[in-house]
């Protein structure tokens, strides 16, 4: 049982010895926080002058939330809280208002961000003599390097191939014989349909297994991607502000997945009142940092929404899981005043045998309504056949959308690689409303 733990004394750690080591650790980041501009105001105004002032983990209440614009408006330095001679790397992440959110690293929270994607990794099977093909942009973007060092921590083999250049892609992963990849979901299926254009088959491939993140996807899609590559899919969750990925991991049941507790305190709130609800309901996704220096954060308002699962996992990890992300409360359409979320729509049209990997959500707005339109891409062969066959799955596509979000959109058809196709994180919403 001990080769499925990275660290079995911390990942199934009793829950009364995981509070207590909780609360020990919320008191030195909201001592830490107290040293940066931007807390200091807002901590004091909230009665909170010391970390002496958190005497159990229900006084988190008593912090206040942190929220998306607190980073930009605290842009470049109100959030740190070390001398910056002691940070040794910094990560930032764009926004609609051009100003960045910026989070500084000391070698101590590298080192903590390290370990935690490590022991995620290590969760799903990876072991040293593996050999990990890292997809994803290095850079100022997280994903690629908090993925890289976990894996060469691990000590697995490490190709750094970054993005893009697919026929590049393929070959390494032949001639090296990867066995792992970090993708975005959208990367995957782009591989799956140039494989055989390049000259490649799945012979080639020594694939076993696949990360997938940077971008929200259904269950229908991670089973489109194993079925297609023959190997296992899994789901990972990490955000910028909280180091990036491995803040949350699946594990070989492949059962939603662990939050890692003794890095973060995770609560879900009501995303309109900022209540607690309870485990199994969904609600918005909040976290506080317990082992960062340069820049702790409390109580941040993630925007993700997901629920807590109430059943321990079979795996023996006690740090309880979180389901898939199902959306964000700020990538909510809003269609003649109905709430869709883009993920409820690949949910439906990824059940559909005949849609192929790739899609878009059209918005456009006719007077005063607006007007939902999905595009799919659906196999060749479809096309060559009855025209009143593709009607008549025009009209099942649109069915079982309109059961699902309520309105009733217009279904297109498109042939294969018609609709645009992304090797980076993928643009499936184009909203034209604004623009007419």
């Amino acid at each position: 049982m001990a080769t499925l733990f990275r660290d079995k004394a911390v990942e199934s750690i009793e829950r009364g010895a995981l509070e207590k080591y909780q609360l020990t650790y919320l008191r030195k980041s909201v001592e830490s926080a107290l040293k940066t501009p931007f807390y200091q105001k807002r901590l004091k105004k909230a009665g909170i002058s010391c970390a002496d002032k958190i005497k159990s983990l229900e006084d988190l209440d008593r912090i206040p939330f942190t929220v998306k614009d607190d980073l930009r408006e605290s842009y470049p330095r109100g959030l740190l809280a070390v001398d910056i001679k002691d940070v040794v790397r910094i990560h930032t992440s764009s926004g609609t208002t051009g100003i960045p959110t910026v989070i500084y690293h000391t070698q101590h929270d590298l080192d903590c961000w390290t370990e935690l994607v490590t022991r995620s990794i290590y969760a799903c099977g990876v072991r040293d003599e593996d050999v990990f093909q890292n997809m994803m942009t290095y850079g100022m973007f997280t994903g690629g390097l908090g993925l890289h060092y976990g894996a060469e921590r691990l000590g697995s083999l490490v190709i750094p191939s970054s993005s893009g250049n697919t026929q590049r892609q393929l070959q390494l992963m032949k001639d090296f014989q990867t066995t792992v990849v970090h993708a975005t979901p959208s990367y995957m299926f782009h591989l799956a349909t140039k494989i055989g254009e390049f000259g490649f088959t799945l012979k080639d491939l020594f694939l076993k297994k696949a990360f997938l993140g940077a971008e929200p996807y259904s269950e229908n899609t991670r089973r489109k991607i194993e079925d297609f590559f023959k190997i296992d899919v899994y789901n990972s969750y990490g955000l910028s502000e909280m180091n990036g990925p491995g803040v949350a991991f699946e594990c070989v049941e492949k059962n939603n997945m662990h939050l890692w507790e003794d890095a973060y305190i995770m609560e879900i709130i009501h995303p309109q009142t900022g209540k607690r609800v309870p485990d199994g309901e969904e609600g918005e996704l909040v976290l506080t940092t317990l082992c960062r220096q340069a820049t702790p954060l409390l109580r941040y308002r993630t925007r993700d929404l997901t629920m807590i699962m109430p059943d321990p996992c079979p795996c023996g990890r006690t740090h309880r899981r979180i389901f898939r992300i199902t959306g964000r409360t700020d990538d909510m359409m809003i269609i003649n005043g109905v709430n869709v979320f883009p993920s409820q729509i690949e949910q439906v049209i990824m059940r559909v045998p005949e849609v192929g990997n790739n899609y878009q959500i059209c918005l456009t707005r006719e007077g005063a309504l607006d007007r939902l339109t999905v595009k799919v891409e659906i196999y060749s062969k479809l096309f060559a056949g009855d025209l009143s066959e593709l009607e008549k799955l025009k009209a099942k596509i649109r069915d079982m959308l309109k059961a699902s979000i309520i309105i009733n959109p217009v279904v297109e058809l498109h042939e294969p690689g018609s609709l645009p196709s992304f090797e980076l994180k993928s643009k499936r919403v184009v909203d034209l409303r604004e623009k007419l």
